[in-house]
């Protein structure tokens, strides 16, 4: 859609030519740099969700309390379960809409990515069509793309000489083993929702801890699926957006449902342990 393209494509990508030319001419380096960016620029919005979220970690032992004290009538436990998240101060909805936006920011850098960074043609000539005119490149005027290892115009794969087909390469693994961590930080709950799910007859919390621990798996695996088909230079924003967002969750609400494993490694020393 033109309205699509005009707030959020090609602002997007000036900016990341801006800071292309800023960086002294990388593709991968500007990414990255955008990328920081950008998770900077909304950090302010995707607090109070996460401020939200450890707020209602907190209040977890009394919402086990209201499950067992109206079992069997949803009505009377959602009422007193909104009345303690009022009393609390806790509004479950706050910063989703920022969320949202970063979701629509990534759909919008897929976009920016499959226009400009297909591995067929002259990139520069398409970046200037989504380009203002003081960033446009001049003719004949060439694009680094080339990052660490890769051309990320190109798909990140790798085929073994034995194997007919390609396999995910070193940057969409990172890419979904740290949106697998990302998932297992927002999770912190987990355990103990396991412990209700097991003291409650109905199939509900079962089927909530099982969807929990699914996204979990599914969405780094789709990562590897569908990123194989895209240029690389998509699963290095979405590697360095997915280790941003991580940083910022372990900040905000600690380790969640990974804090068994750093326990366990003794990787760090958690408060109060």
């Amino acid at each position: 859609m033109e309205i699509f393209k005009v707030l959020l494509t090609q602002p997007l990508t000036n900016g990341l030519v801006l800071i292309y030319r800023i960086v002294g001419g990388n593709m991968g380096l500007a990414i990255i740099g955008f990328t920081v960016l950008l998770k900077t620029v909304l950090n302010p919005l995707t607090t109070p969700y996460m401020e939200s979220m450890k707020k209602i970690k907190e209040v977890t032992p009394q919402i086990e309390k209201l499950k067992k004290k109206y079992k069997g009538d949803k009505i009377k436990f959602a009422q007193a379960q909104a009345d303690l998240y009022r009393e609390k101060k806790i509004n479950p909805g706050a910063g989703c809409l920022p969320y949202l936006l970063q979701i629509v920011i990534l759909i919008a850098f897929f976009n920016v990515f499959t226009r400009t960074l297909a591995p067929d043609g002259d990139v520069a000539s398409r970046f200037n069509q989504l380009l203002y005119a003081p960033l446009q490149f001049k003719e004949g005027e060439k694009i680094n793309t080339f990052f660490i290892y890769r051309d990320i115009t190109k798909p990140d794969t790798f085929q073994l000489p034995n194997l007919t087909v390609a396999l995910p390469g070193p940057m969409l693994f990172l890419a979904a083993l740290v949106q697998l961590i990302s998932s297992k930080v927002m999770t912190p709950y987990t355990k103990l929702e396991e412990k209700l799910a097991k003291k409650t007859p109905g199939v509900e919390d079962d089927m909530q801890v099982a969807m929990q621990k699914s996204m979990a798996y599914t969405f780094p695996l789709i990562t590897l699926l569908v990123g194989m088909k895209f240029p690389s230079g998509l699963a290095l924003y979405w590697f360095m957006f997915s280790l941003l967002q991580t940083y910022q969750q372990v900040r905000t609400q600690g380790w969640g449902g990974l804090t068994p494993w750093i326990e366990k490694i003794k990787l760090v020393k958690l408060p109060g342990r």
